[in-house]
């Protein structure tokens, strides 16, 4: 038990349970106990279950933290999330009570998220996971894939994720065009691609790619209407954010047999164990790992512990604007 005057961390939403080996949290003293949390915490349940904590360290936006339950943790001195920036947490209301809220670099995050983007959307192209499916259950050939050369791919957001798609979709040997709301053919050039209408890009493109940030503006930004555009059998790959996309009209299409999809996020995380998408053979789902690397989180949890030491100092570190 930790005395009264002892400091009391709690490390949220540690799934892999690896936050206690990524970082020197010994270092911060005896009299810090930390406690590593590896399942997440229900909504309902937060307030009772975090209001011992003086500090909170959240892995990126696993765990909102909004004005009310901020409200109803008084013990609460030191947020510390990981990455640059995190909208599921309310800094401003956060300072407002007194609580200083910091940030950590980002680590590898964009780049493993490109990367992952591709996977998604080579297995899509060639049934990957079907195939590992029949070799682990003794079969053999059973689909036919199809070459990504010479074939559209359609970037939704240009940014530097985007960008990196865009190169190894050109290696590919694939047409690279993008469209966002303020995309200009400039800056389209000089992210590798051509710039297309929003239009001509659903009903174009062999494989789209969504590369936007969450915003009251991008919700639902891929629709009906763009989903009913798509040609038959294209891949729409999603390792941005769930909510972009309206997640009634992708599964009715994937239901429907017309377009594949590749996943990394979902509009509810973790996915509920029942979600249709889980058991339709034309979605190829990962559990949001664009981000989750070894080097990313080695970083996000050596900044953090160092964001503890500095607040401790009272010369606290990559303090967050809100």
């Amino acid at each position: 038990m930790t005395h009264s005057h002892g400091i009391r961390v709690a490390v949220l939403d540690d799934y892999q349970g690896v936050a206690a080996g990524l970082a020197d949290w010994a270092g911060l003293g005896p009299d810090v106990a930390v406690e590593f949390f590896h399942e997440p915490v229900p909504a309902a349940e937060a307030a009772a279950r975090l209001a011992p904590y003086d500090v909170l360290c959240l892995m990126r936006e696993r765990m909102p933290l909004d004005a009310g339950l901020a409200a109803a943790l008084p013990a609460l001195k030191l947020v510390v999330f990981t990455g640059g920036r995190n909208p599921s947490v309310d800094t401003a209301a956060l300072q407002a009570r007194g609580v200083t809220v910091c940030n950590t670099r980002n680590g590898e995050g964009g780049i493993a998220t490109a990367e992952l983007t591709v996977a998604l959307m080579l297995a899509c192209a060639r049934a990957l996971p079907r195939e590992f499916a029949n070799m682990a259950q003794g079969r053999w050939q059973e689909t036919l894939g199809e070459g990504l050369e010479g074939r559209t791919l359609g970037l939704v957001g240009l940014g530097r994720i985007g960008a990196r798609v865009a190169a190894v979709g050109r290696a590919l040997g694939m047409r690279v065009t993008a469209w966002s709301p303020n995309l200009t053919p400039e800056r389209a050039e000089a992210g590798g691609a051509a710039l297309a209408t929003r239009d001509a890009l659903f009903a174009e493109s062999d494989v789209i790619s969504l590369h936007m940030v969450m915003a009251p503006s991008t919700r639902g930004i891929v629709g009906p209407t763009e989903i009913a555009r798509m040609r038959p059998g294209a891949i729409l790959v999603n390792t941005s954010r769930g909510p972009l996309i309206d997640e009634a009209a992708l599964v009715a299409a994937l239901a429907q047999g017309r377009i594949r999809a590749g996943l990394d996020v979902f509009d509810r995380e973790p996915l509920p164990a029942d979600h249709p998408l889980r058991s339709l053979p034309n979605a190829v789902l990962t559990p949001h790992l664009g981000y989750v690397t070894d080097g990313t989180f080695r970083m996000f949890y050596e900044d953090t512990v160092e964001a503890i030491a500095a607040w401790r100092r009272g010369t606290p570190v990559r303090v967050a604007t809100a």
